[in-house]
């Protein structure tokens, strides 16, 4: 785990999303839509954004930053977007091998959940992050967007 866990995420990216089209409701259609996304170093390398843009469902971009904290050896992962123009409440965690776990509180149409992002550093179809909410202090979890990411050209 470190500072540079996220330098396999650096560039331009073409995304395919799957998203669940109701969350926390026992919900089974999913909506599949593509995005590009853009991502840069902050702070000398203790930190990133990426810029997320998407025709779907009448367009939004949104943003992610991430911070890594030497003291602690962890990251704290933000969200905003055009929809509701709000800095979301973080998720903190971190890699191990190939794969990374980020959770954290948050609040989903007025009630407390947790927020879990997973991502994958990749393979042969490049990288993954997957986000789940859980209602009951993180007994289940539901899986309620993918996304999956190609390298564009620079």
């Amino acid at each position: 785990m470190g500072a540079r866990d996220f330098d396999f995420l650096m560039g331009s990216w073409r995304v395919r999303n799957l998203k669940l089209r109701e969350r926390l409701r026992g919900c089974s259609q999913w909506d599949e839509f593509e995005a590009t996304s853009t991502v840069r170093m902050l702070l000398r390398g203790l930190g990133n954004e990426d810029e997320f843009e998407t025709a779907h469902d009448g367009g939004m971009s949104g943003m992610s930053f991430r911070f890594f904290n030497p003291v602690s050896g962890l990251w704290a992962i933000y969200w905003a977007d055009s929809r509701r123009g709000t800095l979301e409440a973080p998720v903190y965690g971190g890699f191990e091998g190939s794969g990374g776990v980020f959770e954290g509180a948050n609040v989903f149409e007025g009630r407390p959940i947790l927020v879990r992002f997973t991502w994958q550093r990749g393979g042969p179809q490049g990288p993954r992050w997957e986000q789940a909410f859980s209602n009951d202090d993180g007994r289940v979890w539901e899986t309620n967007w993918i996304m999956e990411f190609t390298s564009l050209p620079d």
